[in-house]
């Protein structure tokens, strides 16, 4: 008995289409089953946006700020920001309708180096950042629901932690339902963050017809003169735009991604970078130099200022914002660790689709029962700090293997083919962003690379190694069929 008896069918790691079953009404003239190509142009921009944009730009830029030093540098660096950020998206869209699989880093770094530096980089994704990132957002969507009743008072633990895993436990069920829920779900609540964000927008400019220019007066004042302390501060404006290669992680199920993949990077960083930049000027308008320095939650104290008694709206839609950046988070890392475990670098199980709603139900509960244990942990946030640097190593690899096909691949078909100057540019700043990290924290960034070498036993034992004794395959088997049943 084999697991294509039941409800959910195995996808072939060779091409990534589905084995063959006879057992639904959902299965197409050639008699495969498989995750279909159901995202549009629209919600392809509403996915890099809503993954982009969390709760940071409405809570603190202080990061930014703190280490520019002043308000017209720190407004430079999120333009600056916005541009790399843009170029690696070229880059990315040459390596998305060039390599058309789901997965992005990983699927590009299995393509050109293999499975060793691919399976490090799943193992740090999928069993940390991307469960860990996921905790953190849902926690934080939790505290700004609680927020306005306890305007005077500390939020209760428990009631935060229980309203994430609510959060949590209901887009589980949505993206195991139906791909079409999850993208509406991600189209609705992106639409909730930037009206948000355009509601902000507009009050500044009023500020600025109002002649409250005081913030702007000498707008290169206390620059940071420091070049490292000045590169931190790109550093943080970066991580800010981090998200802007999540489509990457949906490509297959893309609808005409050589047309739509390309077109949904430009519109939504070109969004992203006006609406970050524009909403920085807004907060300056009302809100002092000094006072976003001290980390207050500037979007809300900006609308305690302004909007007098409906102030609480703004803790709604910082609310709205991360319930989409949870869902973006779980729909894109669903996809990774179904096309890890097409590859044969997770269980089986993990790329099984469900024959009926044709989604990725075994991944998208996976991720969600992982992320309800980091919940029950107070060291998420210390995790994502060791690990943070491997992003940029990861993307920074990735765009190597642009430059690498041109030289091993010259005939290889590419519909968009990007000037080589812009993935050199692109890697030489990301060995800047490697470095840096090593250089102002060697302690977290050690604890990082630790972290990492757990992967490499782990790839020996479960995919270098390849005989196995038959009881342990039969295992396996056993467990990958009884998981399928339930």
């Amino acid at each position: 008995m084999t697991a294509e008896s039941y409800n959910m069918v195995p996808t072939n790691a060779a091409d990534g289409r589905p084995k063959s079953s006879s057992s639904s009404s959902s299965l197409e003239a050639d008699g495969k089953v498989g995750l279909k190509p159901k995202i549009s142009l629209l919600n392809g921009v509403t996915i890099i946006v809503g993954s982009i944009i969390g709760s940071g730009i409405f809570i603190s830029p202080k990061g930014v700020l703190e280490n520019a030093g002043s308000v017209g540098a720190s407004l430079i660096i999120w333009v600056a920001c916005g541009l790399f950020s843009m170029i690696g998206a070229y880059c990315y869209a040459e390596l998305g309708t060039s390599i058309m699989k789901s997965g992005a880093d990983y699927a590009y770094i299995f393509e050109a180096y293999g499975p060793f530096l691919a399976f490090l980089r799943l193992w740090v994704e999928c069993m940390i950042v991307r469960p860990c990132s996921q905790a953190i957002v849902a926690l934080t969507f939790a505290y700004y629901v609680v927020e306005p009743l306890f305007p005077d008072c500390e939020q209760p633990d428990i009631a935060v932690r229980l309203l994430a895993v609510v959060c949590i436990l209901i887009l589980t069920f949505v993206n195991c339902y139906d791909v079409k829920w999850a993208t509406r779900v991600q189209d609705v609540f992106t639409y909730a963050k930037l009206l948000a964000l355009a509601l902000i927008i507009i009050t500044g400019a009023v500020q600025l017809f109002r002649g409250e220019t005081e913030n702007f007066q000498d707008p290169f004042e206390f620059t940071e003169t420091n070049i490292a302390k000045a590169s931190l501060a790109f550093y943080s404006g970066l991580f800010a735009y981090n998200g802007w290669n999540y489509l990457n992680f949906v490509i297959e199920e893309l609808q005409d991604p050589v047309k739509n993949c390309p077109k949904a990077i430009w519109i939504s960083i070109s969004l992203v970078t006006f609406v970050y930049t524009f909403t920085n000027v807004a907060y300056f308008t009302t809100i002092s130099r000094s006072e976003v320095l001290s980390g207050a939650a500037v979007a809300v104290m900006f609308a305690q200022r302004l909007y007098k008694m409906a102030w609480v709206i703004m803790p709604i839609f910082v609310s709205l914002s991360t319930f989409g950046g949870v869902n973006g988070i779980l729909f894109t890392s669903s996809r990774l660790f179904y096309v890890g475990a097409r590859e044969g670098h997770m269980p089986h199980v993990l790329c099984m689709v469900q024959i009926k709603r044709l989604t990725p139900m075994p991944a998208c509960l996976f991720m969600g029962l992982l992320s309800l244990v980091y919940l029950t942990s107070s060291n998420m946030y210390a995790l994502i700090n060791y690990v943070s640097f491997v992003n940029w190593l990861a993307i920074g690899l990735s765009v190597t293997v642009l430059i690498y096909f041109r030289w091993k691949r010259p005939n290889m078909e590419r519909p968009i083919k990007v000037a080589l100057i812009w993935p050199i540019l692109y890697c030489l700043m990301s060995v800047v962003l490697v470095v840096l990290p090593i250089y102002s924290s060697p302690t977290e960034t050690g604890m990082g690379c630790l972290i990492i070498a757990t992967g490499i036993p782990v790839y020996l034992v479960f995919i270098y190694w390849e005989n196995k004794p038959k009881t342990v395959t039969d295992f396996v088997e056993r467990v990958t069929v009884g998981l399928d049943c339930t």
